[in-house]
């Protein structure tokens, strides 16, 4: 059974600092696209960026420049370090994971990140 673990987020004053991690496991096929999601009060859930299993990252316009999204294949982890966090970065973030042939989505648990004075 596929698990993603999160860990990280919390609370940030703006222009902090947060870091994110997902791992998953419970697999043993190919996993494809990783990345993160998030939804911020009253809004609709939003794609903050996907890396591909070569590397390749397509993120947020509201990110860029601001965020940076690592990938271990070996250890089946993403990274996403969030710096000068704003205000409207609040929200909660998910993990999302494809995996298999099929490239079947798997979402995490989410983890809530407050950015606030």
């Amino acid at each position: 059974q596929v698990q993603l673990v999160e860990s990280g987020g919390g609370l940030a004053q703006p222009g902090g600092s947060l870091r994110l991690s997902c791992t998953a496991s419970g697999t043993s096929d190919s996993i494809h696209r990783m990345g993160w999601y998030r939804q911020g009060p009253g809004r609709q859930r939003e794609m903050v960026a996907l890396i591909s299993s070569d590397g390749i990252t397509n993120e947020a316009d509201s990110v860029k420049g601001r965020f940076i999204f690592s990938r271990d294949n070996g250890k089946n982890t993403v990274w996403m370090q969030m710096k000068s966090l704003k205000p409207e970065d609040t929200a909660v973030y998910y993990c999302y994971v494809e995996i298999g042939r099929m490239r079947n989505g798997y979402w995490g648990q989410g983890t809530q990140v407050t950015v606030s004075s």
